[in-house]
């Protein structure tokens, strides 16, 4: 426990067999409970998770911590907890399927996937688990060791403290980031930092891409678990979710953690094309169900003017250079095509700018 209040570690896992005995042995004291997702890995990482977990059964000296099943209430005025639970029966179907191995005894739990789900779908699961267990804090570390265990204490602070709902760690505030980091993987993440700003509100945050974060209980009960991205968009996914719900999120320095074993398995630009196209869906996902649904906000018209006067500029601009090419230079359709510009830019840097104030309550 850390501050009397209980901490787990969600550990998404595929092929760290070389790796993953490290993260789980080094882990600080103070984690009550370990999830490691093992997410049908093709190497020996299902036998070393089994060992370990056999030796922390056999050391016996863990707080056993198990999901609570669902109780249904007979008050009437519970009825809207009951159809929740209900739900989350109904949501079991959606997450990978798996197969849970406990040890009494040990604060290690694996989560056997039986199909490859992708590192989002993994760590669903975990945080599903932590969920049930109605763990206060639960953290996220990598199972390639990228990750100093050190620093998981400063990573859990904020949301034990109850300063912030999420937090996560920040690799580009280190000075040596940009001579650590490879540098494909740096511009690539900073790419994908500046339109995760833009889709997910949260203007201030940076390095979406780190996996070393950590989640409050309430927002793991208020989050749509079994609908999070189930691939490397997982963390831009998740931050929106979290804007949509009016999540405080902060941010905390940290190392920059390369070549030690790690075996990367993303392709850096495939993952940046394939998250970029996430983030368009994400944002107007965000616009429509924070800015018109849940609390309705000019940002929403704004947007709206501002794009449909981008749409309608492209159109002017074909009519007039059409007849330009003939001779015909057409003034009005000129003084048209700059007034629209110049509005649909004023709209889009207002929407922006009201979305900035809206959301700087949220970052903490």
């Amino acid at each position: 426990m850390l501050k009397n209040k209980t901490i787990a570690v969600v550990i998404p896992c595929y092929n760290e067999e070389t790796q993953i005995r490290r993260v789980i042995e080094t882990m600080p004291a103070f984690v009550d409970l370990i999830v490691a997702v093992n997410d049908k890995s093709s190497d020996r990482t299902p036998g070393v998770l089994a060992e370990l977990q056999q030796e922390a059964a056999t050391a016996n000296t863990a707080v056993d911590i198990r999901p609570n099943g669902p109780e249904l209430s007979d008050n009437p005025y519970d009825r809207a907890e009951n159809v929740l639970m209900e739900m989350r029966c109904a949501e079991e179907k959606e997450y990978t399927p798996s197969h849970i191995v406990e040890w009494p005894g040990s604060r290690l739990v694996v989560i056997d996937h039986l199909a490859n789900g992708g590192v989002g779908a993994a760590i669903a699961s975990g945080y599903k688990y932590a969920r049930d267990c109605a763990i206060d804090c639960t953290a996220v570390m990598a199972g390639d060791g990228q990750m100093d265990p050190a620093e998981l204490e400063s990573i859990c602070l904020p949301v034990v403290d109850g300063r912030a709902d999420y937090s996560k760690g920040n690799r580009l505030k280190h000075r040596s980031a940009k001579h650590v980091i490879p540098r494909v993987r740096f511009y690539g993440n900073s790419i994908l930092s500046i339109l995760t700003k833009l889709a997910s509100g949260y203007w201030r945050v940076s390095d979406t891409q780190t996996g070393y974060t950590a989640i409050s209980l309430e927002a793991l009960e208020n989050i749509d678990l079994h609908k999070i991205y189930k691939s490397y968009g997982m963390p831009n996914d998740l931050l929106v979710k979290l804007n949509i719900a009016s999540f405080a999120v902060t941010e905390v320095p940290i190392k920059p953690v390369y070549q030690v074993g790690e075996q990367s398995k993303m392709k850096i630009w495939k993952v940046v094309a394939t998250v970029s196209v996430l983030l368009l869906k994400l944002f107007f996902e965000r616009l429509f169900k924070k800015y018109l649904i849940r609390d309705f906000h000019p940002v929403f018209l704004l947007y709206c003017s501002g794009m449909l006067g981008l749409l309608a500029e492209l159109f002017i601009a074909y009519k007039w250079l059409a007849q330009y090419l003939v001779g015909n230079i057409m003034y009005g359709w000129l003084v048209i095509l700059v007034t629209v510009g110049v509005a649909s830019l004023q709209a889009l840097i207002f929407a922006m700018w009201f979305d900035m104030q809206d959301n700087e309550r949220l970052y903490v």
